[in-house]
């Protein structure tokens, strides 16, 4: 834990909690954060990360707290909040970026995975979002970000768990945010659906494929994310699509389903792993994989990893310019996972 603060200080700083922050995503977002002089919480459960993440942020002239907590747990997560207000007084934007995923067919996936994998992407949600709204109902503002994936619209296979918890969390915002509106609540909320991202997660998650996985280009750096994620923390649109590949999922899956159940039965497996083949490791679901080593923010796909990500706020989609993108869409989405084949 950093040193404690003036209460005069306290007045002027910018406070930021994010969960998932030891690496990928969150540890990007984290970083953009403190660039811009925030105060940033870190939670994660991987000691050498969250250390990692203090570090980086201390080394650019930011303020890190570090917040350790498993997101499926609600006390732990409240605790964290808790800790936060204590040492900066209150918290301006929360951040939810935790998740884990197994990549396997349906049949092949545990109990015990399918759940952790919800208590992870949609319990951490939740749980984060209830800690945020205490305070923030307490406090009389403040910014609550989901991170979310196209594939909160649209399903993929060898990862039903993953795709279930997100949706699940799409249906929890909208619950969430019709109350915000009935109590005429200060508190806003946007969800950011994600492409794929250049992170550590294709070499944590839990993987019964026999090859290594890999996401479906186009990928992005995950700082081209921090930065979306930064924007949307200020502006709080009620959603963004990041990347033309979300808004083509998301977009030819509302007119075309069919015909993406078929594309995806047909290039689904093979896009999402590499020609190389899986070995014995460990994985992160139930334990931490940076207990011990920093693996930091970005993955093995550095070389083809785009550095801008573009953003689209669906609530700009009117009439015809909508069903127009959506049938571009639904030809888009083949033409992605062919890229992805044709490697």
């Amino acid at each position: 834990m950093t040193g404690r603060t003036s209460a005069g200080n306290k007045a002027r700083q910018r406070r930021v909690v994010i969960t998932g922050a030891s690496a990928g995503v969150g540890r990007a977002t984290a970083l953009e954060f403190a660039a811009q002089g925030w105060c940033v919480g870190l939670i994660a459960r991987g000691r050498a990360g969250l250390e990692g993440a203090r570090a980086d942020i201390e080394r650019a002239g930011g303020t890190a707290l570090i917040l350790p907590a498993d997101v499926a747990d609600a006390q732990a997560v409240q605790r964290a909040a808790d800790d936060a207000v204590a040492e900066w007084g209150g918290i301006d934007v929360w951040i939810n970026a935790a998740m884990a995923t197994v990549l396997a067919p349906v049949e092949d996936v545990t109990p015990d995975e399918f759940r952790r994998v919800t208590e992870v992407t949609y319990l951490g949600q939740v749980f984060g979002t209830q800690a945020a709204l205490r305070q923030m109902k307490r406090q009389g503002h403040g910014t609550i970000v989901s991170v979310g994936s196209a594939l909160a619209y649209r399903g993929i296979p060898l990862q039903a768990p993953y795709c279930a918890a997100k949706f699940a969390t799409r249906g929890f915002l909208d619950s969430l945010r019709s109350e915000l509106i009935h109590d005429k609540s200060p508190v806003r909320l946007t969800a950011v659906h994600l492409p794929a991202v250049n992170t550590p997660q294709f070499d944590w998650a839990r993987n019964k494929m026999p090859r290594r996985a890999q996401p479906v280009p186009p990928i992005y750096q995950p700082q081209a994310i921090a930065r979306a994620l930064y924007s949307a923390a200020h502006d709080a649109p009620r959603e963004l699509w990041l990347g033309g590949s979300a808004a083509k999922v998301i977009l030819g899956d509302a007119v075309a389903p069919t015909r993406v159940d078929q594309v995806l039965a047909d290039q689904g497996y093979s896009g999402q792993q590499t020609a190389e083949p899986a070995h014995e490791r460990a994985d992160n679901l139930f334990q931490p994989m940076d207990e011990l080593q920093d693996f930091g923010a970005n993955g093995r796909f550095d070389a083809e990893a785009r550095p801008q990500v573009r953003t689209y706020d669906p609530g700009h989609l009117r009439g015809g310019a909508v069903v127009l993108s959506a049938l571009l869409a639904a030809g888009g989405v083949a033409a992605l996972l062919e890229a992805r084949r044709g490697r």
